[in-house]
């Protein structure tokens, strides 16, 4: 059965998301998983890579690798050979359309979304929980023009049809994703810090890390977006409620 744990934002390193990152642990369903970590969105950045290494692997237990892919990649077979093996795939969060376009370039969307389909759980946080959407909100034009950018709709992997916003009230994305969403249509899931969704086949529900960590779905109805909360539920609910489904 298909795993999403789609982290809103915040901090790794203080262990603000420490509830859910056990909770991804235990998706798998392994007593000491395979953790695979994806630091494309940040440059491959080695600090980001040693905060993952701390939390997954010393604290909590998983046996941890890490595959960069900016420089020279590793051939396409040792990439497949890391996403195969791997029981939880946890991608970070950073620039979100450099990724995407790293990503389609190495055929690595390709073999994550076998991994998808074969149960691996697939995680990740801000551009980590981008990436599985059918788009996100994303500040990735600030890496490239720092004084003069605005919020950017990002093409995703489009396992979970709707758009995702990270950092949602903690950056202020709340006018720029209504605004978004009152474009292009659909549904949109608005995640903050410390807020996850968890997606398992064809039903959700929300974790929080933090009492302020909140999801919210928002949607075009006759010409205007509508938000509501969703609620933070020990019971899985189904998608359907938020107006989509999986992939088939």
């Amino acid at each position: 059965m298909q795993k999403i744990v789609a982290i809103g934002g915040g901090k790794l390193a203080l262990r603000e998301t420490l509830a859910i990152d056990r909770a991804i642990v235990r998706f798998t369903e392994k007593s000491r998983p395979r953790a695979l970590f994806i630091p494309t969105a940040s440059g491959d950045s080695p600090e980001y890579c040693e905060i993952f290494q701390s939390v997954y692997g010393r604290g909590l237990k998983c046996s941890v690798d890490v595959l960069t892919l900016l420089g020279t990649a590793p051939a396409h077979a040792t990439m497949a050979r890391m996403i195969r093996q791997a029981d939880l795939i946890y991608v970070g969060g950073g620039n979100t359309l450099k990724m995407m376009r790293r990503w389609r370039r190495l055929g690595v969307d390709d073999l994550l979304r076998k991994a998808w389909r074969r149960g691996c759980v697939l995680s990740g946080i801000s551009a980590g929980a981008n990436c599985w959407f059918e788009a996100g909100s994303s500040d990735s034009m600030k890496f490239y023009r720092p004084d003069d950018w605005t919020f950017i709709r990002v093409r995703g992997m489009g396992l979970l049809p709707a758009t995702c916003c990270p950092h949602y009230h903690a950056e202020s994305r709340e006018e720029s994703f209504a605004e978004l969403i009152g474009k292009h249509g659909g549904v949109g899931i608005a995640l903050d810090n410390n807020a996850a969704i968890q997606v398992l086949g064809d039903t959700y529900r929300v974790l929080a890390s933090r009492e302020s960590g909140r999801a919210y779905r928002l949607q075009r109805l006759r010409g205007e977006v509508e938000r509501r909360e969703l609620d933070a539920r020990r019971r899985f609910t189904p998608l359907s409620d938020l107006g989509f489904g999986g992939e088939d």
